[in-house]
């Protein structure tokens, strides 16, 4: 069975986000992705640790946590800050809605994430943080050509 694990620790600074996506690409690439599949997750995490920046921390710094685990043809994503949490996570979940409008944010970070991902779900203490757990079945393709 094809199991490995990584945690990834980096400040909440927006020059870091690139490097997160990216080294979870290169985690991920043990799993043979296509290059859609690999989009979808470098995607997925760019939204979740730009929230964790802009949203989280709001211009101060602290840690920002991704863990990823490959079980099977799997890749478990978990990104977690110990920020300002989300008041209200329903809101924060609707497609469109952002606290911060003035800075053109478009309020569809969890909406992608939800999108391109297998499965994603967050949760978050005011005060404590928030986590977003998502994950991503690989080999689309091959199951395609096996039919």
């Amino acid at each position: 069975m094809n199991e490995n694990e990584m945690v990834l620790q980096i400040l909440s600074r927006s020059e870091n986000e690139v490097f997160a996506r990216n080294v979870v690409a290169a985690f991920a690439l043990a799993l043979n992705p296509t290059l859609s599949e690999l989009s979808d997750v470098k995607t997925a995490v760019s939204e979740a640790v730009t929230n964790s920046i802009v949203h989280g921390y709001r211009g101060g710094e602290g840690w920002i946590t991704v863990a990823c685990k490959i079980s099977g043809a799997r890749l478990h994503i978990e990104v977690s800050d110990g920020g300002r949490g989300i008041e209200d996570l329903q809101q924060a979940l609707t497609p469109f809605y952002t606290t911060l409008p003035d800075e053109e944010r478009s309020g569809m970070g969890f909406t992608i994430m939800q999108t391109f991902m297998t499965e994603f779900s967050v949760r978050s203490q005011v005060g404590k943080g928030t986590r977003v757990t998502m994950s991503k079945e690989f080999g689309a393709r091959a199951k395609a050509d096996a039919q």
